[in-house]
């Protein structure tokens, strides 16, 4: 792949200088630091903000360590993919839109080391957030309701990484395919309208990428049917690997799209 190295440089340069390798997992990590501290004091909190009726008394849940940790995925679900995604999704359509991609492409670089560039260093950023957010969520967690099996603990983490990793590339292959504000409709209908389908309907079907954060939390509970897990990381993997030809493919199908 022609140019790949030295576009990788830019890459990271530019993430490093618009401060998305400090921010976006500052935001993984107090989403996954909220759960744990809300759900311990939240008595204190209640009781902090007054207005409580005398005698009143709240009987919360017995929470287990990984039921926190599944409410703080459930937070990466939600405002942690908003912001990757809304952060993420012009990464290719706007630089050619703004004429950026023409300076690349009259240079002797391949669309392959393009798109793998940005999402080598997407993958990158995601990586550290998704620590961050596993970090402060454990770390809060073990200190106040107990601890985990360290091996599940990073099988589930691993699992949700190979997730993550899907999600950003079919944010970048919506970019490479679409103007920025088509392609945020079409990035947030695919991975947001899916997470909806799965859990209305996602009972009748056991495969299925939309399903990997929950079978992340079920190899910790040791309730994951092993044989299911294996086809979903394969076809997950396999969705991954298209949506990485795809986006090349429409970066040099688009390439006439530039602004000069």
């Amino acid at each position: 792949m022609r140019g790949f190295n030295v576009l990788l440089h830019k890459e990271f340069r530019e993430a490093w200088r618009s401060r998305k390798f400090l921010w976006i997992p500052l935001v993984f990590a107090l989403l996954g630091m909220s759960d744990p501290l809300t759900n311990y004091y939240m008595i204190d909190i209640l009781n902090a903000v007054g207005n409580v009726p005398e005698g009143f008394e709240m009987l919360l849940p017995e929470l287990m360590p990984v039921d926190l940790l599944q409410a703080s995925i459930g937070q990466f679900q939600t405002i942690g993919l908003l912001v990757i995604m809304a952060t993420f999704v012009g990464s290719i359509s706007k630089e050619r839109a703004n004429g950026m991609a023409t300076l690349l492409y009259v240079r002797p670089i391949s669309f392959a080391a393009y798109f793998l560039s940005k999402l080598t260093v997407l993958s990158v950023i995601g990586l550290v957030s998704i620590i961050a957010g596993f970090t402060g969520s454990v770390y809060y967690t073990v200190i106040l309701y107990g601890s985990f099996d360290v091996a599940t603990l990073l099988a589930s983490f691993c699992t949700y990484y190979v997730w993550l990793v899907f999600v950003l590339a079919v944010t970048l292959l919506m970019s490479a395919a679409f103007k920025t504000t088509i392609a945020t409709a079409f990035t947030f209908i695919v991975i947001f309208v899916g997470q909806i389908i799965d859990a209305l309907v996602g009972s009748f079907w056991t495969i299925s990428p939309w399903k990997m954060p929950a079978y992340g939390i079920q190899l910790i509970r040791g309730t994951m049917e092993m044989s299911d897990y294996w086809w979903s990381i394969l076809i997950t993997v396999v969705l991954l690997i298209a949506c990485i030809v795809l986006g090349i493919w429409t970066m040099k199908k688009n390439a006439a799209m530039t602004k000069i």
